[in-house]
């Protein structure tokens, strides 16, 4: 009987300091990213060439709405080019598409990665097109007719060779939808935001990004794995160039629709986070010694515990522990409290509709079931 209650004791206090470090650093941020930073660009001096890369992965409902959106663009037509790279869509997909003045690429990978597909692009471009900045939309994407001006303007504003900009939800017509929706953007106030407002580099949102081309065409293809953007993101803060964020300027996407999906793509998250810890820790007491903040950061956030994990040991143990030992449990129903109060705090005004409280008290069980949904396991390849 002593060794349960010592393991118990042991495995309590483990999951809660090592949860209660999350809380407190999603905090940190949440707070932050309550002050206004005014980042609208200035008009810029010049006019950059931008060449538009859409991956395209069996999106054929979609992907034709994406195109018309870019092609749309008050931008002059002589700076852009858009190029979809159309992987495993139908045939009558592809031929709709090539009706308009874009570049189509139609691979047919066996194992299909979006970093395969950008590498293929990459290296399909036409030789004597020159390009300033190459940027990353999803096939799902759909953006306003002033986009690619204040991307320009974004990119001069910010003198680097990354900007991430603010991906938002086009749909909330589910109930998953609109919880995808709240977490997308509380992953833009305290990944984003939140860091911008501290000084430290906004995290990557695998669309919606604009890189500088010549750095992007050299480092995409050091890409591996199905999670390219934080690849990216690593070695940009590897080589000490600053991720800037442009929250004004807007990218919509589509949601998901069920929470089996939901919950796939999350699943497909928390592998892609622990697969970087293990890639990058290596590089984190280098990073300290030289005082490489915004990479510490990055390899400490990828340390904590997924955000839905998190959320579902907190149900577990703040349900279980009550019929064990009822003082155990009070210190989880404290520390669940205060992460739904960083959750609702990072959550933005026009989310909270008559649907909010329904939908936002629904996510602690939908993060509960992923631990009892044994096809998240199952890979997933795109």
């Amino acid at each position: 009987m002593m060794d349960f209650w010592l393991i118990l004791y042991i495995l309590d206090w483990f999951l809660f300091i090592a949860i209660a470090g999350t809380v407190l650093y999603l905090a940190v941020f949440a707070v932050a990213a309550l002050f206004n930073r005014n980042n609208e660009p200035p008009k810029a001096k010049r006019q950059q060439r931008i060449v538009v890369l859409i991956p395209a992965y069996k999106q054929d409902e979609v992907i034709e709405q994406t195109v018309i959106s870019v092609l749309s663009q008050a931008y002059p037509q002589r700076m852009f080019d858009v190029t979809v790279i159309s992987d495993h869509q139908n045939e009558m997909t592809n031929m709709r598409l090539a009706q308009y003045p874009i570049t189509l690429l139609t691979p047919n990978f066996a194992e299909s990665t979006k970093a395969k597909s950008l590498q293929y692009a990459i290296l399909n471009l036409p030789e004597f097109k020159i390009y300033d900045i190459a940027l990353v939309l999803d096939g799902d994407n759909i953006v306003e007719q002033d986009f690619l001006q204040r991307v320009n303007d974004a990119f001069e504003t910010a003198a680097t060779k990354a900007i991430q900009l603010h991906r938002i939800s086009k749909n909330r017509d589910t109930a998953a939808a609109r919880m995808d929706a709240i977490f997308e953007e509380i992953n833009n106030a305290i990944f984003r935001r939140g860091h911008i407002n501290l000084g430290i580099s906004s995290a990557l949102a695998g669309s919606g990004t604009a890189y500088d081309f010549a750095w992007f065409k050299t480092n995409v293809m050091k890409a591996k794995s199905a999670g390219e953007d934080k690849e990216l993101e690593a070695l940009l803060l590897r080589q000490e160039i600053f991720i800037d964020y442009f929250d004004g300027i807007y990218v919509y996407g589509e949601k998901k629709r069920t929470t089996t999906k939901l919950n796939e793509q999350r699943g497909r998250w928390a592998t892609q986070q622990i697969q970087n810890f293990i890639r990058n820790i290596k590089f984190l007491p280098g990073a300290i010694f030289r005082k490489q903040y915004d990479l510490a950061d990055k390899i400490i956030q990828w340390m904590l515990m997924p955000r839905t994990t998190m959320v579902g040991i907190i149900m577990i143990m703040s349900v279980v522990l009550p019929f064990i030992y009822m003082t155990m449990a009070i210190k989880w129903w404290i520390l669940g409290s205060l992460a739904l109060l960083v959750f609702a705090i990072a959550t933005p005004d026009y989310l909270v509709d008559e649907m909010w409280d329904k939908t936002f008290l629904r996510s602690p069980f939908v993060s509960l079931w992923r631990f009892f949904d044994f096809k998240l396991f199952k890979r997933n390849k795109k």
